[in-house]
């Protein structure tokens, strides 16, 4: 059985051993070998060519690949890794007696500058407008062709201009849904007469489309309206609204069609924009609007999700410029609404008990997060439903509030008042009642008198029961979800959508059909000693079986805390144990026997037990640190596993693996050996690296010092309005095999994209201005893990959307150039940039679903399958890669946007290296849906939100931790507040496996 991707309590956080430091010589950027890969420069012998080719599995050539050349590098690694291979080098240039090498790090991190890299010059555009994204070097050729569809759907380019008007509504109204009433009551009235029978398009704020012109520039109009604005007193009334349209620009479709055909570098945004909300003028009568998607109840039956809310389904639609002209991309969705019940009821269900006896005060806080600025409707006065938006919870129950009647200061209860007035008596005068309007003028309602109104979207954090239930009904298989998709294109009838038509747009109601390559899977090595050395996975995944990790660690001072009460202690000798021998049989070495007994304890006292469990094991081994701590947790454990975490990497410096208690009692041998797997590069091992890696074999990454990044930002869940966003950087630390990572975290400002501490500066007492930032300290890492210096970076960028792309690049690859510089004058290795997106709405279907031959068994594409044309950016570097099997659903591919590139990559070249690279996440046997250097820094981002203090979770105060206790700024500096700082023994390995 492959070894699958563990989702419970994923243990991430990036910072490696440190190797042994080589001293070697300084080294100078080799000539390009041909780009043909056929065969090294003369004079030169492809590095240990028999020896990587005596077995017989793996082929003896492989063609367009860059081979590597030069002598043997020594084996670098911890004492107790074993060496897996020879390592390539580059061309080596003596030095000089007593001349330091590059980037060699002084003791107090500062960096020696003593030698220039010639030919390395490379400037930074400082004026935006000359960054221009990388442009499509061609189309791949590497792998087996087959035909994809995909769900974009071609839409024709209208053949007349487009017009803007600026639109002024007075008084003015934040609603868009009532602007949009306002505008569709005005072409109601003046559409025949004064609009000369144009229909526009509006999108609910400033600006109005229209196919032809207005008769006029300028115009005032007047639209009286029935008031839907929460009123308290009194009956609704009209309101006399001012509209002022007035001419602003023309979209000229010529631009926007010489883009498509990619004569011009610019999109024309103005004219996408206006197309986008030509098409979704209609739906957003028809539907429930919600960013780009839309919701119904009648699309398909809502889902009771459990606590109030019910699951909504609806479909995504978005215009984009593609290769084969204009797109539309349809998708389906999913999302949490709130039930439209009687409040009681909602009430009821959110607490899970009847509602009998008084609230507590825990009762009563849930209660008023749950409903505050939710809309309700009220139910006893008959044909009038009246709405008004909670703003909060009275602290009395209902029986208990008076409020006066008159000038006199008469006072009268709730109860008798909606008994007088409505003739409505109050069952439940027990419960509090709710608090609507404004705080200068609240007015109370009774719960058991209103209803929750149908169509809120709930934004909230959803509880683990309603994030499964959602899933399942977002799962769907291809077929299913291809289905439904045809069905949403042909019920919408673009073709009949009288804007679609006034517009002159026309959809095609046909999937995409997209040419499309299967790439190869990667050889893999393992372990001479193991009975299979090297691995070729199929369909995505392979198995540990005969195979033994190709640098397998040694544990042989080991403990365990048990948090589990249904857990006992012979149970939990069993499963470590059982956990112990799986190890071995992987590969490494592992004491059987615990340093002290199993502890147990309980969850509230975990940093009593833990410190407990360090000092014991201190004091039996005589001050020898402790490699590894196992915890058995249960199931459902709060904030323990946070806690633990924090203390552990923080306080302690113990690396640790948890593990739940459903597994302690049903031991799968799949399961163990996924702990094992993980306990491996924990301690500092690898597990396994890609054979083309070891034969120096992998272009524009072999024939250099190479160092691969990742980078994510984090942002709080929706609600939260303070907290920091979390930033994490990794960077590989093992050329030539790009397999282990070090990593740093840093919490910034709230919903901040862009990387802050990259490179950063500060001012020192002593050494004056000093550098710094997440950058810089990852090549200074590299260097002393590999005794080389990079000569190549490579950035994958996770979680950037495409309206920040320029934002990003412009900022983040001067932060590059600027750590790189402070390393060492005219050090500026060639840089490619590539952003990496897995929240888009295009998905792949096989050609033919009947065709096992081209799915796997989930009935998904085939692990591999690449896109780079149809579909993609009509000029600039883009693909789409299915880099993984489906287990359940449909495959969601990852986008993948080249932005920056001077190393010269072919499409090839960088679609085989990200594919490659998937096989290489060290926490499963399969292939991974992300490159593994951006999914690590995902996962170092959310680890790192347990190191966050509580008081800073709560005001959201800047922090940044890079492993380091440097004390970067003081608190108060731009609210900068350092997190915890990482002890030494874990920032050596990858303890977030």
């Amino acid at each position: 059985m492959p070894i699958r991707q563990m989702k419970d309590n994923s243990e991430q956080h990036l910072v490696i051993k440190n190797h042994l430091q080589n001293t070697m010589n300084p080294i100078q950027r080799t000539p390009k070998t041909a780009q043909n890969g056929k065969g090294p420069p003369a004079g030169h012998e492809p590095h240990n060519t028999k020896q990587s080719h005596n077995h017989t599995s793996p082929p003896t050539k492989n063609k367009g690949r860059r081979r590597g050349r030069g002598g043997r590098k020594s084996d670098q690694g911890a004492v107790c890794m074993r060496p897996s291979s020879r390592h390539c080098t580059v061309a080596q240039k003596p030095v000089n007696p007593g001349s330091a090498d590059i980037l060699a790090a002084t003791s107090n991190g500062s960096i020696q500058n003593d030698h220039n890299l010639s030919g390395m010059e490379m400037g930074f555009p400082t004026s935006s407008k000359s960054l221009i994204f990388a442009s499509r070097p061609g189309f791949g050729q590497v792998g087996t062709k087959c035909i994809v569809k995909a769900n974009h759907f071609f839409a024709e380019l209208p053949d007349k201009d487009l017009n803007q008007y600026d639109v002024t509504i007075t008084p003015e109204v934040t609603s868009r849904t009532m602007n949009r009433a306002i505008m569709a009551e005005l072409v109601k009235l003046y559409k025949g007469s004064v609009l000369g029978m144009r229909l526009p398009a509006y999108d609910g704020r400033k600006s109005l489309y229209t196919a032809g012109e207005f008769p006029f520039s300028w115009k005032e109009f007047s639209v009286k309206l029935v008031d839907e604005d929460d009123g308290i007193n009194g009956p609704k009334g009209e309101r006399e609204y001012k509209v002022v349209v007035k001419f602003v620009a023309r979209a000229n479709m010529h631009h926007l069609g010489q883009f498509l055909a990619g004569k011009r570098a610019d999109a024309p945004q103005e004219a996408l924009q206006i197309l986008d909300i030509v098409l979704r003028e209609l739906s957003t009568k028809r539907y429930c609007p919600i960013g780009r998607s839309f919701f119904s109840p009648d699309i398909r039956a809502p889902q009771r999700l459990g606590d109030g809310l019910e699951s909504w389904c609806g479909f995504y639609q978005s215009i984009r410029p593609t290769q084969m002209g204009l797109s539309l991309n349809i998708d389906m969705a999913s999302a949490a609404f709130i039930e439209p019940l009687p409040v009681i009821e909602f009430v009821a269900q959110l607490l899970g008990k009847d509602l009998l006896r008084p609230l507590s005060d825990s009762d009563r806080v849930k209660i008023k997060k749950a409903l505050r600025g939710v809309k309700v409707e009220v139910t006893h006065r008959g044909n009038v439903r009246r709405k008004y938006r909670v703003s909060g919870l009275t602290s009395q129950p209902t029986r208990e509030l008076v409020f006066p009647v008159d000038d006199n200061s008469t006072m009268k209860s709730i109860v008798e008042y909606f008994q007088e007035m409505y003739g409505f008596t109050i069952q439940h005068t027990h419960l509090p009642c709710l608090q609507v309007g404004n705080q200068r003028k609240a007015n109370y309602l009774p719960m058991e008198a209103c209803k929750i109104v149908e169509g809120q979207r709930y934004t909230k954090r959803l509880n683990e029961r309603q994030i499964t239930a959602l899933l399942k009904v977002t799962c769907q298989r291809p077929r299913d979800r291809e289905h439904d998709i045809l069905q949403t294109v042909q019920h919408n009838a673009y073709n009949q959508d009288p804007y679609a038509k006034e517009f002159g747009v026309k959809i095609s109601e046909k999937l995409a059909s997209v040419e499309a390559r299967i790439l190869p899977a990667p050889w893999l090595k393992y372990h001479e000693t193991g009975k299979e050395k090297d691995c070729l996975p199929q369909v995505g995944q392979w198995n540990m079986m005969n195979k033994k990790m190709i640098n397998g660690m040694t544990v042989s001072r080991w403990a365990c805390i048990n948090f589990s009460r249904s857990v006992q202690e012979s149970v939990a000798r069993g499963f470590c144990n059982e956990l112990a021998q799986m190890c071995q049989v992987s590969g490494m070495e592992f004491n059987p026997e615990p340093v002290i007994p199993i502890y147990s304890a309980r969850p509230e006292l975990v940093e009593k037990a833990l410190k407990h469990v360090y000092n014991a094991t201190m004091n039996k081994t005589k001050g020898k640190e402790l490699e590894l701590l196992l915890a058995i947790l249960p199931d459902n454990n709060g904030s323990l596993y946070g806690d633990l975490k924090r203390i552990c990497e923080t306080d302690l410096g113990l690396i640790s693996q948890c593990c739940l208690t459903k597994h302690v009692f049903k031991i799968s041998k799949q399961y163990l050996a996924n702990v094992a797997l993980k306990i491996n590069v924990k301690t500092g091992g690898r597990n396994t690296v890609l054979l083309d890696a070891i034969s120096c074999r992998i272009p524009l990454v072999s024939d250099i010092p190479t160092i691969i990044f990742g980078a994510d930002v984090t942002h709080p869940e929706n609600g939260e309005d303070s907290s920091p966003s979390i930033a994490a950087v990794v960077a590989s630390q093992d050329w030539p095999e790009v397999t282990k990572y070090a990593g740093l975290v840093c919490a910034q400002a709230h919903r901040q994209e862009l990387i802050q501490d990259l490179y950063k500066t500060w001012q020192d007492p002593v050494r004056g201005t000093v550098s710094g930032g997440m950058i810089r300290d990852l090549l200074v890492s590299f260097r002393k893990a590999t005794g080389q210096k990079p000569l190549r970076i490579i950035f994958y960028r996770d979680g950037v959307s495409e309206g920040q792309f320029y934002q990003v690049l412009l900022y983040e690859l001067d932060a590059i150039r600027k750590a790189c510089a402070s390393l060492e004058p005219n050090y500026q290795p060639p840089v490619t940039f590539i952003v990496v997106q897995k929240r888009h709405h295009t998905r792949l279907f096989a050609n033919s679903h009947r065709d096992r031959s081209s799915t796997d068994k989930s009935g998904n594409i085939l692990p591999g399958t690449v896109v780079d044309s149809k579909i993609c950016h009509p000029t600039e570097f883009d693909f789409y890669l299915c880099s993984h099997a489906g287990i359940q659903g449909t495959s969601r591919p990852a986008h993948y946007h080249v932005l920056w590139d001077e190393n010269n990559f072919t499409a090839d070249g960088i679609q085989s290296l990200t594919n490659n690279l998937c096989y290489t996440y060290a926490r499963c046997t399969r292939s991974v849906s992300v490159v593994p250097p951006a999914y690590y820094a995902h996962l170092a981002a959310f680890r790192a939100r347990f190191y966050m203090e509580p008081e800073m979770q709560e005001n959201g105060l800047n922090s940044c931790s890079n492993g380091q206790a440097k004390g970067t700024r003081a608190v108060g500096e731009s609210g900068v507040r350092p997190l915890p700082a990482l002890k030494e023994n874990v920032k050596r390995v990858m303890f977030y496996c």
